[in-house]
């Protein structure tokens, strides 16, 4: 038996119970677990559930294949509060305020029965949005590790709160429109590309007492790890680690990236590569406004008529809760009749391999941060339409800060017109050319943060070694 202070790294990991957290949460299980680390990965069973009812073969444990492969991954499932067939999307609201107030209670008592069964736990890691991570690390004499599946920006900015009340433009019935220019390691940003609760006059709803709470919590990491590229947020990632130890490790995807061996998606995928192959290199817009955020009616059916009028072809990811859950159609009627010649609509697909297909030619995008790294590594420019929280910071990042995207409008409400319009100036080979040379110089950044001796490897190499010194645990002799 090794003593003590030779085992492996064993991280408690916990992802913040939606799609787009599960994914790189999930994606960092394995990247860690392949560096040596023994992960438990906790679920909730309404993620559970909604998993294994999109891919019937996974059973109990979505980790099962890759644990073949040798990986230490143990899987097990708490309930967040809410019965598992509760309908979270159509309740946004009291899914959040059990987030909030119910869901650290199972935590806390799973948490403490691993440790209490005498396995050696070194450190919890958690989504950064949880509001009780440091004080159950803390409980139970673990390190906290706080993992942030967003920009360094975003993060930047919520941490930073407290600046933006001082100076008006957060917090207030009139709040100054002015540009902030005083946020550390940011140059300049507008206040309509703040997150979406940064630009409510109403700071009362339950988002913004987790955004609260969880960035108070957050100043209580042992590390904060963050799924970007250091190359691509220098000034901002330099100024945080005066304030904590902030490791950009990103972009981290699944190892064969458009395969991977643990389900994550939340509904069964259509296969749409017989359709994409028979289309020419460069020629489909590919349109999906991701796993969450909804999209009006009124809005939806003009982007509908700004495709039809577009003429470009197109492959639409169209959730069957994208309107409302009481909604399951809300095309314009005979719209699917119009474009079916050059057009794909569909319920959900897996993405990563919609984007690296030859005939993928842009994204129309909702810009979450998940979209925002894989289209970049697949070379794909886009065409941005953000509905929700950081997605307008997102938007910001790709059409100002690198170049590689249009705005969808620049108003509201979005009219077939500019949709038309911008849908063509995005995806014809001249005017859309620009945006495809930008796209590929972002990529390179990515590519030299994941070679050999990159900065996310370094930075992550750097985390694990520092880690361990924290937890005194000696590198186990080969």
């Amino acid at each position: 038996m090794a003593d003590e202070s030779s085992q492996k790294s064993h991280a408690i990991f916990i992802p913040y119970p939606l799609q787009g957290h599960v994914i790189p949460s999930v994606n960092l299980a394995i990247k860690l677990a392949s560096k040596g680390f023994t992960i438990t990965f906790i679920n909730t069973q309404a993620v559970h559930h909604q998993t294994a009812k999109a891919h019937p073969d996974i059973g109990s444990d979505i980790f099962a294949k890759v644990r073949e492969s040798g990986l230490d991954i143990r899987y097990a499932t708490v309930s967040d509060g809410l019965p598992v067939e509760f309908d979270r999307s159509l309740h946004h609201d009291q899914f959040m305020a059990s987030l909030l107030h119910e869901f650290s209670a199972p935590v806390d008592e799973v948490v403490g029965r691993i440790v209490g069964s005498g396995e050696k736990v070194h450190c919890l890691i958690a989504d950064t949005f949880f509001v009780w991570s440091s004080k159950i690390a803390k409980k139970f004499g673990l390190l906290y590790v706080s993992y942030w599946t967003e920009p360094a920006l975003v993060f930047t900015l919520y941490y930073h709160l407290d600046l933006l009340r001082e100076n008006g433009h957060f917090g207030q019935q009139e709040c100054r429109e002015d540009t902030i220019k005083y946020i550390p390691g940011v140059e300049a940003v507008e206040p309509r590309d703040m997150m979406s609760y940064l630009q409510h006059t109403d700071t009362t709803s339950v988002c913004h007492q987790i955004i609260f709470n969880a960035f108070q919590d957050a100043k209580n990491a042992d590390f904060v790890l963050c799924n970007t590229v250091q190359d691509l947020e220098l000034g901002t990632i330099s100024a945080l680690h005066a304030k904590v130890p902030f490791y950009a490790i990103g972009p981290i995807f699944p190892p064969g990236f458009t395969k991977s061996n643990v389900a994550t998606s939340l509904w069964s995928e259509s296969d749409c590569s017989q359709w994409l192959d028979k289309k020419p290199h460069g020629s489909v817009l590919y349109a999906s406004f991701g796993s969450y955020a909804h999209v009006k009616k009124s809005e939806l059916i003009e982007i509908a008529k700004g495709l039809a009028l577009s003429k470009v072809s197109f492959l639409w990811v169209l959730r069957p809760d994208i309107v409302s859950s009481d909604d399951t159609d809300p095309l314009p009627v005979g719209f699917k009749e119009e474009v079916k010649d050059r057009s794909m609509i569909i319920p959900w697909c897996c993405q990563n391999a919609v984007l690296a297909h030859p005939a993928t030619g842009g994204f129309l995008t909702h810009c979450g941060w998940n979209s925002v790294l894989e289209s970049i590594w697949c070379g794909v420019p886009l065409l941005c339409f953000p509905l929700l929280t950081d997605q307008f910071t997102n938007r910001k990042l790709v059409v100002d800060d690198w170049k590689m995207g249009i705005n969808l409008s620049n108003k509201r409400p979005v009219t077939k017109e500019e949709v038309s319009d911008n849908v063509n100036c995005l995806m014809s080979w001249k005017s859309g050319d620009e945006y495809r040379v930008k796209v590929k110089e972002v990529r390179k950044s990515l590519e030299n943060a994941l070679a050999p001796n990159g900065s996310s490897g370094t930075n992550l190499d750097l985390f694990i070694k520092q880690l361990k010194a924290k937890c005194q645990i000696k590198p186990i002799s080969q």
